[in-house]
């Protein structure tokens, strides 16, 4: 193998492992929050705020095993354990915080099949996203948000209409369940200008040093 050769693999492996460097902080602090460890209930209580770091306007959790949600979103949506989210009346619901990143959940409608939610995030009282999604009755859907540097997330839910194997369990509504909330505590850093032209440096000056040693070794 040539020298030439040695040098451009040496020098693609120090990039490369600058940029794993730099991109493992961006991740670190991912956090899923389940609902499965807030005290265990038989049917459903108010998430306490606190609960993840977060103050929770308008969201419940129920036990999703019970015979009161069988069939239903809230039993069909879990996606972990026995516990999930939802918003009380079907009426808007927030989550909020300090400054965070809001990286996925899973969500399901708890009554109406083609139940539409609507997810904004905000920052300081100004949307920065907004992303709607339509959900059933039978199974979760992962959405991936990808809001960074929010610090409120409002729910809207509406729409849908309840299908016939759920008519009988005399409930109806716009309530959608959620589960595994996954979250950054704080919004995802991005190196400073100065600091990745810095890391490179280090990076082939390490790639230079063991190119002369393999110079000197085939002298």
């Amino acid at each position: 193998m040539s020298i030439s050769t040695v040098a451009k693999k040496l020098s693609t492996a120090a990039i490369t492992t600058t940029v794993i460097v730099v991109g493992i902080g961006a991740v670190a602090q991912a956090t899923v929050l389940t609902f499965d460890d807030i005290a265990p209930i038989s049917y459903l209580d108010q998430i306490p705020n606190g609960y993840g770091g977060f103050n929770w306007n308008n969201f419940n959790y129920v036990n999703g095993s019970s015979p009161l949600v069988t069939l239903t979103g809230d039993d069909n949506g879990r996606v972990s354990g026995d516990y999930v989210a939802f918003n009380g009346f079907g009426n808007p619901a927030l989550v909020s915080d300090s400054v965070f990143d809001f990286n996925s959940a899973y969500l399901s409608a708890t009554w109406n099949n083609g139940l539409s939610v609507t997810v904004e995030g905000l920052k300081s009282g100004a949307t920065l996203y907004s992303k709607t999604v339509v959900v059933d009755t039978t199974q979760p859907t992962l959405v991936n948000f990808d809001y960074f540097g929010v610090d409120e997330l409002k729910f809207t839910s509406f729409g849908g209409v309840e299908p016939d194997y759920l008519v009988k369990t005399h409930g109806s509504g716009t309530q959608f369940a959620l589960d595994n909330f996954t979250f950054n505590e704080k919004a995802t850093s991005v190196p400073e200008p100065t600091l990745l032209p810095a890391l490179l440096s280090i990076a082939a000056l390490s790639g230079g040093s063991v190119l002369r040693r393999k110079q000197l070794k085939q002298s």
